[in-house]
């Protein structure tokens, strides 16, 4: 027998499920809720019941989304030897997840653009740029790159890698991904210390 606890749990993760599916299909701005409620076979009031609205919704999705980035970095950056391999693989993993379409319109796109600037950063902040700075500070703490303050640099890797994920969401040319990890390489090896 299913309690009423399991069954809200469940009414809850549908909702995420399928919102995630319509946004990224279609975007935030042309899903509305009747779709959402409609898709995803409860009531209105189910979905208010658990969420404030559309942009709640969205949170959580966006919430979703980048837990799963963080996950997909965490995992190949612990499955590789030393600090720098680590660090390299981590950022390669983000940018390769991240070239994902429904990652790109989810995080990169409608993310800011729903939330607002600031709290979208805040997200991000919380879900991957914390792992890029502990990496960092590591690499700083081991001599692997030369002392710096990590803020800033957290902020123009996380923005560089951003940006190559945009970028790759409006080019369809074969081999861009793996130019990109390149270049990427390129980049990260420019801050090792001599």
């Amino acid at each position: 027998m299913v309690t009423r606890a399991e069954q809200r749990e469940r009414t809850r993760r549908t909702l995420v499920a399928e919102s995630r599916r319509l946004f990224a299909a279609k975007g935030y701005a042309a899903v509305g809720l009747a779709e959402i409620v409609r898709e995803s076979g409860v009531t209105k009031g189910a979905l208010y019941h658990h969420f404030e609205g559309k942009a709640d919704l969205f949170r959580a999705v966006l919430d979703e989304v980048q837990q799963e980035v963080a996950g997909r970095v965490v995992a190949a950056a612990e499955a590789a030897g030393d600090p720098w391999a680590r660090f390299k693989d981590g950022c390669a993993a983000f940018v390769t997840a991240s070239a994902d379409p429904e990652i790109q319109r989810i995080m990169l796109i409608d993310g800011p653009a729903v939330l607002g600037w600031n709290d979208w950063r805040a997200m991000d902040e919380g879900a991957s740029a914390k792992h890029l700075a502990e990496a960092l500070t590591d690499l700083v703490e081991s001599g692997t790159i030369p002392d710096q303050p990590i803020a800033p640099l957290t902020h123009l890797l996380s923005g560089a890698m951003n940006e190559a994920a945009l970028w790759l969401a409006q080019t369809a040319a074969p081999g861009d991904l793996t130019a990109t990890l390149a270049a990427l390489s390129r980049l990260l090896e420019s801050l090792r210390a001599p």
